[in-house]
Order: C-alpha cells, then sequence, then structure tokens
C-alpha cells in the first residue's frame, strides 16, 4: 500500500511546505510503508490503512515520528453505500461500505492529517484507538451510536447521543432524514414502560461501585436541568460526603441531527443551521463551512469580504466571551457582573443588526463572501464601541480578576497540563492556558489574519483562573484586531463573482434571461458542488472548530462532520474533578465555556 505524490498535488494549499515534509519524512522513517496515500487531497495528506496496520501506524504517528501528531483531532464515519464519485485511475479510492476517519494534529507540524479504514460492511468494527488517545472514548462511542460500527477493546461502548432504546444508526443512509418519513410519535404503555425503565441509574453501567471498603457512596445528579450546566447536560456524580470521587458526564439531551440535515439541505440553504451550533458565536460557525466550501470549489473570496468577515467574527468573539465572564462570575457567587456585561453585549449585538439585520443568529456569510455591504454610518458605530470598551474591561478587571473570594474559588482549581489538554483534545483558551502559545490564527493564517497585528494570550497556571483570564485578553485582542479593520478596510467587491457564488450578486439579474435564470436556480436548488473532500478548521471562540465535507457532485452535502471544541472539552471533566468538591466541580464546569448545542449538535 505504499504511496508515492506528486509535490504539486498540494500547490493549491497554503500549508503545501508542511504537507510535504510530512510526506517525506513518512516515507522516510516508516520502514514498512503500510499505507496508501490518497492523491487528490490537496486540503491535507490523506492515508488509507488496512485493519491489521491500524494500531502500529497510529502508534508510530503519535510516538516515533519526528513532529509527531500529539492530538486526536477528530473521529468519524462515512458511510459510502450510496456514494458515486470515488476518484478514478489511480486516485480512486479503495472499496469501502463504510469509512473510518481518523483526524489528527501535530502542532509542532502546523499540520492536520487523516487516516482512513474502509470497512465491508459484513464486518463493521475496528480495534479502539482509546489506548493510544484517551479522548477517543467518546468519539467511538459516538461512531457507534450514529454509524453501528463497533471498536474492539473499548472500555463501555454504548449509545452517547441517542437514548439508550434508540432503534438503528440515523448517519446510515437508509435512516430517515426527517419525522414525515416516518409514523407519527406515539408512546403506548408498553414503551412508556420501557422508556421509564432505560431511566433508572445503575452505577455499574457508569464504570461506578457502590461502596469501598470503608464506605457506602452517595450519587448525585447535577443537571440535566440545572443553572450551573449552561444548557441540558447531566453530570453523575459518586460522592464520598462532599468530596467527589467519580464525575461522568451525559450528554445527548440537545441533540438535534446538525450532520443528517446537512445531506437533506442545499449548500445554501444549510447556512442558518450552522448558527445554532455553537449559538452564542454567531457568524463564526458560519466561516469554517463557507470556507470548506470555497475550498473545494476553488472561490477566491475579495479582500474586502475577507476583511468583512474578520470584523464580525471578532464581534461575535467579544460576544461570547463576555456572555463566559459574566456567568463565570455568577457561577461561582458573584451576582453583579452578568448583568453589566449582559448590557455590553447588548450594545454589541445593536452593531449587528445594523449591519447584518440579525442579532445571534444572523446566519450572513455567504459562499463567495457576505450577504450585503457594509452599511452607511458603520464606521462610527464601531468606533464608539472601541472607544467604550477598554474602560469597561479595566472595570471588569477590578470588579472579578482581582476579587480575592472568586480567586480562592478558582485558583488552583481544575488543573491540567499541557501534555493533557493534546491527550484529550483541548483546544482553544483552553490550551493557551497552559502556557501553551498556539492559536490557528496566527499558526495557519486564514481570511487574511495574517495581515494583522495581535497577540496570543496565555497563562501557564491550567486552572479556572487562567482559563478565564485568557478569555479577557482575547476581548482586547479582538478590538485590536476590529479596530485595524475599521482603520483599513479594503474597496471593491463584498462577494466573488465565481460561478457558484450562491446567491449570485443580484444587480446583473435584469441584463439577460440567463443570469435571472441562474440567479433563481442558485437560490432554489444552490450550486452544483464538484465532487470530493475538504475540511476547514478556524480558530472558533471555544476552540477549534471545522467542517468535513464529502461531494459527490450534487446539488447537497453526502456527508457533512461537525468538529466542535465543546465535545472534546467536557470529555475532561472527571480528570479535573476528582477529589474536589461539589462546589469545586461548578467552578470547573463555567470555566470550560461550552453550549450543548455545540457538544451534542
Amino acid at each position: 500500500m505504499n504511496g508515492v505524490i506528486a509535490k504539486s498535488v498540494y500547490q493549491a494549499s497554503p500549508y503545501r511546505e508542511a504537507a510535504e515534509a510530512f510526506v517525506a519524512d513518512l516515507e522516510r522513517e516508516h520502514s514498512l510503508h503500510s499505507y496508501w496515500l490518497q492523491p487528490d487531497c490537496p486540503d491535507q495528506p490523506t492515508l488509507w490503512v488496512g485493519q491489521d496496520n491500524l494500531l502500529p501506524f497510529l502508534r508510530f504517528l503519535k510516538y516515533e515520528i519526528s513532529r509527531p501528531f500529539s492530538m486526536l483531532y477528530d473521529l468519524s464515519a462515512i458511510d459510502e453505500r450510496l456514494r458515486i464519485n470515488r476518484g478514478d485511475g489511480a486516485s480512486e479510492q479503495p472499496q469501502s461500505d463504510f469509512t473510518l476517519v481518523y483526524h489528527l494534529l501535530s502542532l509542532s507540524r502546523d499540520l492536520f492529517i487523516r487516516v482512513k479504514l474502509a470497512l465491508p460492511e459484513s464486518r463493521l468494527s475496528a480495534p479502539s484507538v482509546t489506548s493510544i488517545w484517551a479522548n477517543a472514548n467518546w468519539y467511538e462511542r459516538e461512531v457507534w451510536d450514529l454509524f453501528g460500527i463497533g471498536f474492539d477493546g473499548h472500555p463501555n461502548l454504548r449509545r452517547i447521543m441517542m437514548p439508550q432504546t434508540w432503534q438503528g444508526h440515523p448517519l446510515r443512509k437508509d435512516h430517515h432524514a426527517r419525522a414525515t418519513e416516518v409514523e407519527p410519535f406515539s408512546l403506548p404503555p408498553e414503551k412508556q414502560r420501557r422508556e421509564q425503565e432505560a431511566l433508572l441509574f445503575r452505577p455499574e453501567e457508569w464504570g461506578m461501585a457502590r461502596a469501598s471498603d470503608s464506605a457506602e457512596f452517595m450519587f448525585l445528579n447535577l443537571g440535566p436541568n440545572h443553572p450551573s450546566v449552561h444548557g441540558v447536560f447531566r453530570v453523575a456524580l459518586q460522592l464520598d460526603g462532599e468530596k467527589i470521587v467519580d464525575a461522568v458526564p451525559d450528554i445527548g439531551y440537545h441533540h438535534r441531527g446538525a450532520e443528517k440535515m446537512a445531506e437533506r439541505q442545499a449548500w445554501h440553504t444549510y447556512i442558518p443551521y450552522t448558527d445554532r451550533v455553537d449559538y452564542l458565536g454567531g457568524v463564526m460557525n458560519n466561516l469554517p463551512y463557507v470556507l470548506a466550501l470555497e475550498q473545494l470549489a476553488g472561490i477566491d473570496v475579495p479582500p474586502r469580504a475577507q476583511t468583512i468577515r474578520v470584523m464580525m467574527c471578532e464581534l461575535f468573539r467579544i460576544a461570547s466571551h463576555l456572555v463566559f465572564y459574566g456567568t463565570f462570575a455568577q457561577d461561582v457567587g458573584q451576582m453583579s457582573p452578568v448583568f453589566y456585561m449582559f448590557a455590553d453585549r447588548e450594545r454589541l449585538f445593536g452593531i449587528v443588526e445594523a449591519i447584518t439585520g440579525g442579532r445571534m443568529h444572523p446566519a450572513w456569510f455567504r459562499i463567495g463572501g457576505v450577504a450585503q455591504d457594509l452599511p452607511e454610518g458603520w464606521e462610527r458605530m464601531i468606533r464608539e464601541f472601541l472607544d467604550y470598551m477598554p474602560a469597561r474591561l479595566r472595570e471588569y478587571d477590578g470588579m472579578v480578576i482581582s476579587n480575592r473570594v472568586l480567586q480562592k474559588r478558582t485558583r488552583g482549581i481544575g488543573v491540567y497540563d499541557r501534555n493533557e489538554a493534546l491527550e484529550w483534545g483541548i483546544t482553544g483558551p483552553g490550551l493557551r492556558a497552559t502556557g501553551f502559545e498556539w492559536d490557528l490564527r496566527k499558526q495557519r493564517p486564514y481570511s487574511g489574519y495574517e495581515q494583522f497585528e495581535f497577540d496570543i494570550p496565555t497563562f501557564d497556571g491550567g486552572d479556572c483562573f487562567d482559563r478565564c483570564r485568557v478569555r479577557v485578553e482575547e476581548i482586547r485582542q479582538s478590538l485590536r484586531i476590529i479596530r485595524q479593520c475599521l482603520d483599513n478596510m479594503p474597496g471593491g467587491a463584498y462577494k466573488s463573482d465565481h460561478r457558484l457564488t450562491t446567491p449570485p450578486v443580484k444587480g446583473r439579474t435584469m441584463r439577460d434571461i440567463e443570469t435571472l435564470i441562474q440567479h433563481f436556480v442558485n437560490n432554489s436548488w444552490g450550486p452544483v458542488m464538484p465532487a470530493g473532500e475538504t475540511c476547514f478548521p478556524v480558530e472558533a471562540t471555544k476552540g477549534l472548530n471545522s467542517y468535513q465535507i464529502v461531494s459527490d457532485g450534487g446539488t447537497n452535502s453526502y456527508r457533512t462532520r461537525i468538529r466542535t471544541p465543546s465535545f472534546p472539552h467536557l470529555q475532561m471533566i472527571p480528570l479535573m474533578s476528582r477529589g474536589l468538591m461539589v462546589a469545586d466541580l461548578i467552578a470547573i464546569i463555567a470555566s470550560i465555556d461550552f453550549v450543548m448545542a455545540d457538544v451534542d449538535r
């Protein structure tokens, strides 16, 4: 399965040198060459391995290769059974009914790669990689739940998104995508009895013992409806008095099938669905989706559109961090700050509304640019906000950061170091709070971020307090970036004139019938994207967010995988909370900065 690849394959990618260096190191250092390098993946190197070689190959990539891939960034699957375009000739992908996709990240190389494993429908199982990466636990459970692919050696392979009584695996192609495709919901007595039985709490099913040699444990549900869990989220606590013996997160209460919806929506009409993933991130959710499609279709976005996108994303980064800042202080007992910070967020939303027409969920980015140009007077509103916020942040420093009670509640609580963060897939402010200066906007600039001057805030405590401080400093850096957008906003078009830009620029629709037809078709059915696969990560408000998109050459997605930062972050709760008190867990949960829609999707 040895693969040889021409350097020209990566010419379309800004990360060509890193990709080529990795391929050269792999050829030189991996003596068995038990892989096939797929030649038609310009976004990142993609390697296929066999079932027997999977674990040795992944161990080699994590432990042995120079500048290793220390993070399992994502693990997902593709139901290939209805796919038509799988390449041809030398680029044809191996025969596969289902494909497992392991996304790995090397922070020393600033490089993402894919490792793929082909599976026949008759043998839907693979060896678990939980012995290599701890965070594979939840990812493998998700793949089992949604695709029905088993993992040999997994410590607790059970459903994670769907109820335990669910029948079928929703991301398979033969599973319905709409409620109208099945019989109306009903709850006869027998089904109700089974559902109630499934809700009974049995500690052994959660990996917990009922007692130790010296005492019986108490079990407590924190959530799924509790003000400190910021959504519908449950933590099953095993307690010895007030001391936490174990804390097992239970997610899935907010799962809406966002990835399944992507298969039924046209490329353009799926954009509003992305807003609802990290519902505090606004257009930041649109960005990785449209960037992935633009990469797939070869669409160049005009400089003005890129700068507008950066400005709007940083406004939403501030809005999201203000929610975190206020609720973090509130969760540890300080009631006043949240009211001030939400008032500032409302002021910011006034600007967002004036520019986009929406507030929390404007769904304003488009394939090829943005929905419309900046309105008259936008400069004044932005400048007033930039002049206003620094003094408010200084006031908050005295109110929250310098508060001794808050410091005692959060310093030295929920600590993890850099290596533990990488092992569990922690990105964004949670990683930078361990002292690791790594930000995708600097390491792999996109949308013109390389043209902006800003710093990467870091602190090295790795605790709740430093996770807060990183976000506070990020607000200041976002203000710096927005001011540069204000002072250096390019002229020109706000959207590309590429034929797959959606919707096309409306001003030309009355010139001729062909343009009018194109506008109508692109608005109703959407563009026909070329067949292929692409993934584009961005530095979102809570960490790395990406859309892995598989196009079969149609008007909608064959497979869309949404990698969100909150999903792996919650998985680390047991490690951070064992041996602490219940009150400390509240501070830990607050410091993670998650929303459940970002976890469950």
